[in-house]
């Protein structure tokens, strides 16, 4: 699997551009400020876009989605209960005292799991809220293969979780979306996370300070 992985100032949230290496087919996960940089990854590796997918809404993870629409065509994906936060873009970034632009209409929402297919790989999508109302892991992996990658936004990081004080945000509904949805995973899966370093689920089974020892 083709997988870049870009971050920049000011939130150095992390977006990634994954792709098929056979067929060159792809998809962008979460574009924020670092969107041209995605942008150039995906030109480079001759990555043909076939969706763009939001883990959530909040503002770090969608401010690029407008110049990765019109630069690919590809259509965007988002959970329905993240829409509110999404199209209150604006807003978000008046409390951050950040000018944002208005994005374009979201084109679908995500039906259950999927899958949603580039090349020989998919995408399932699993619901964790929490974090926000609408928050989801993205699964992928090839379509002959079990195991998975997992781009988790702003649900699981490596030694913490993410952030319950904002609109919609429930520290006993992100517990229950780690332990019920992401903990299924094997031990061996491998995390990547809005934020911060990569890590697997057997680390943060074992080590993360939320969640270990029934914490």
């Amino acid at each position: 699997m083709i997988l870049e992985q870009r971050a920049v100032a000011p939130f150095f949230k992390n977006g990634f551009v994954i792709g098929c290496e056979e067929t060159r087919e792809g998809v962008i996960i979460d574009p924020g400020d670092e969107v041209d940089d995605l942008l150039l990854a995906a030109a480079n590796h001759r990555l043909t876009i076939r969706y763009i997918l939001l883990t959530h809404a909040h503002l770090d993870h969608i401010t690029g989605v407008d110049r990765a629409k019109r630069a690919t065509g590809a259509p965007v994906g988002l959970h329905r209960d993240d829409n509110f936060l999404y199209e209150a873009v604006v807003q978000q970034g008046q409390a951050f005292g950040l000018p944002v632009r208005p994005q374009p209409p979201v084109d679908f929402f995500y039906d259950g799991e999927g899958p949603w297919r580039f090349g020989r790989y998919e995408v399932r999508v699993h619901h964790t809220p929490g974090h926000c109302p609408g928050g989801v892991c993205l699964a992928v992996r090839r379509q002959e293969d079990s195991n998975a990658t997992l781009f988790v936004g702003d649900t699981l990081f490596a030694g913490s979780i993410g952030r319950t004080d904002l609109p919609g945000g429930s520290l006993p509904v992100l517990l229950q979306s780690i332990r019920d949805v992401l903990f299924r995973f094997p031990d061996e899966t491998v995390v990547y996370s809005g934020h911060g370093e990569t890590t697997t689920i057997g680390r943060e089974r074992r080590t993360n300070p939320f969640l270990a020892h029934g914490g």
